[in-house]
């Protein structure tokens, strides 16, 4: 067990180096993100290692993370009153964009988004956000995805899809948030395939590396990962929203992600 914890220990400093990027510009210090560990670990250990089921007690808690019983309570406590990040915009304009993308009512006759007129009868900018925004009105919709460049008006001011995808801006705070909810996504697929028992099927989890490409290539690569790997999000999006159904009694977030590699230096990090 110990060469393991060592192991895993090392693993996490690897883990780390670009969370710690992420917090040092933004401010945090180490205090701050100690606090946020520790609350951290209590909320795991409180929901994931109950026995049949249940939330794990104070006692055992203590025992898991090393914490004295009033420790575990009062970040408990602390947990309860947090308030929860809400991703519901987000998630919201990602639909709306999709919908865009794959809903007949909202597609030409060639496959591509509609110029759609703000208001009126379908189809048009509203009565989209009708069938896929939420509770989220169709003003501050259209407001936040010209905001991050993912539609615009044409001549006539009609609105025109840019894009596919919606990524809010670097200085947005939902951003940050994201980050937070990738590297998550990430963590949980890895985490499970190192923990996952004989008989469960492991989750896709790939990667294709080079450590001696000359970085002149970089632009064709980008180039080529911009398609590549666009269409087939794209694709994986539309097979998604054909097995959609709201009406599912046991409904899951199911996805795929993907993501780029690039070391500036050709350490021992690329060989990990």
């Amino acid at each position: 067990m110990e060469t393991a914890k060592t192991t895993t220990l090392k693993a996490l400093r690897i883990l780390f180096r670009p969370i710690a990027r992420i917090l040092l510009k933004a401010g945090v210090n180490w205090k701050e993100l100690v606090e946020v560990c520790k609350a951290t670990y209590v909320e795991v250990a409180t929901t994931d290692f109950g026995i049949r089921g249940r939330p794990t007690n104070v006692s055992r808690v203590a025992i898991l993370t090393g914490f004295s019983r009033r420790e575990v309570r009062r970040l408990r406590d602390l947990l309860e009153q947090e308030e929860a990040t809400s991703f519901d915009r987000m998630n919201h304009a990602t639909r709306v964009l999709s919908g865009w993308y794959t809903d007949e009512d909202f597609i030409d006759a060639s496959g591509k988004p509609r110029a759609l007129a703000v208001s009126g009868s379908n189809p048009s900018f509203e009565t989209l956000c009708s069938r896929y925004s939420g509770d989220v009105p169709a003003t501050t919709m259209l407001k936040e995805l010209r905001h991050v460049g993912c539609v615009d008006a044409n001549d006539d001011g009609r609105l025109v899809a840019k894009a596919r995808t919606y990524i809010p801006v670097l200085t947005d705070p939902e951003q940050v948030l994201r980050s937070g909810s990738v590297m998550e996504d990430v963590g949980q697929t890895v985490a499970y395939n190192l923990h996952r028992s004989k008989e469960d099927p492991s989750r896709f989890e790939r990667r294709a590396t080079n450590t001696a490409i000359p970085a002149s290539v970089v632009p064709a690569f980008r180039a080529f990962i911009e398609e590549e790997g666009q269409a087939f999000l794209e694709r994986v999006d539309a097979w998604l929203t054909e097995h959609e159904d709201e009406e599912a009694t046991e409904a899951i977030r199911l996805g795929f992600g993907t993501y780029w590699i690039e070391d500036k230096d050709n350490d021992e990090r690329t060989q990990q």
